[in-house]
């Protein structure tokens, strides 16, 4: 498979769990070396995508390939061949690390077993820990320890749910750092998180609410699409003008940021006109550029639960 290629190609995903839809038909087309982000409320159907993806679970309908393999009828060769890092911290806390990377790579039928897990543990940084139990490590080495074993068969397409949940800034920047350099060599990443700075390291990013995929493109793209008006307003008791503000019609969302309101709306002459009597002293009002987390908010505010 070379560089640009498409690892995922699928449409129509959909997943029933009784009556409710919680995956509703949806495509994505991820290119090989990319590093696709997958943001969305908690529930809104990410991690069932994923599994879907990967061969864990059988999409209702819907048609498409992941890594070559048809998606509903090659399961099992799509495993053999996807690297699966699961929210919770899934491996063995009674085994080293040593340990714990052996026993996964025996399951993949790894050749040169040995040499593999030294290589891997070395590679990220776990040697010198590798006579540690798993259940030792603090959450950042977990971490580490996860993203090695989920490596450990050479996949040619990770896919990481919510991995940096949980860990500090630094593992943070650290797992990053790690991901971007996967990605240079051409591993495939298909990744779900809710932070919005590691949502603005992806390539590509697609937005899920409740089921339905409601934005996808590029940060600058998904942020274009939202013709989100955007005004920022600092001064004193804050708290006092955002109620104010919030039941303005016009004013979508009213946001604190720091010593400043976010005001937000999707027509800004609306907006404008609202804002207009607030727009003296105390308070100092300029225009601002919509980021990723106005649009997001804005995104799951206005989609439908499909709890309901």
């Amino acid at each position: 498979m070379k560089n640009g290629e498409l690892v995922i190609d699928v449409e129509g995903i959909t997943k029933r769990f009784g009556t409710h839809t919680v995956v509703n038909n949806i495509a994505m087309q991820v290119r090989r070396g990319e590093i696709y982000g997958f943001l969305g409320p908690n529930g809104s159907g990410k991690t069932t995508f994923l599994r879907m993806l990967c061969g864990l679970l059988r999409a209702d309908s819907g048609s498409g390939r992941c890594l070559g393999y048809d998606i509903r009828h090659e399961s099992d060769a799509i495993k053999r061949e996807v690297g699966y890092m699961t929210q919770k911290f899934s491996y063995y806390e009674d085994l080293n690390l040593q340990e714990n990377l052996d026993f996964i790579a025996r399951i993949y039928g790894v050749p040169k077993r040995k040499e593999v897990v030294r290589a891997s543990l070395e590679k990220l940084g776990l040697y010198a820990r590798r006579k540690q139990l798993a259940g030792e490590l603090s959450g950042g080495w977990k971490q580490r320890l996860a993203l090695a074993a989920s490596l450990i068969h050479s996949p040619q397409l990770l896919l990481l749910d919510e991995p940096t949940a949980g860990v500090d800034p630094k593992a943070r920047r650290d797992f990053w750092d790690e991901i971007h350099q996967l990605a240079a060599d051409g591993l495939t990443v298909l990744i779900t998180t809710h932070y919005m700075d590691e949502a603005e390291r992806c390539h590509r990013l697609a937005y899920i609410a409740y089921g339905n995929l409601l934005a996808k493109g590029t940060v600058d793209e998904v942020v274009r699409s939202a013709a989100l008006s955007t005004w920022a307003v600092s001064g004193p008791d804050l708290h006092e003008l955002a109620a104010s503000l919030r039941e303005l019609d016009g004013v979508e969302q009213v946001v604190p940021f720091g010593n400043t309101l976010h005001v937000n709306g999707r027509d800004a002459e609306q907006l404008r006109k609202a804002i207009q009597p607030f727009q003296r002293e105390p308070y100092r009002w300029r225009q601002a550029e919509s980021g990723l987390e106005d649009v997001f908010i804005s995104l799951m505010d206005t989609a439908e639960d499909n709890f309901k």
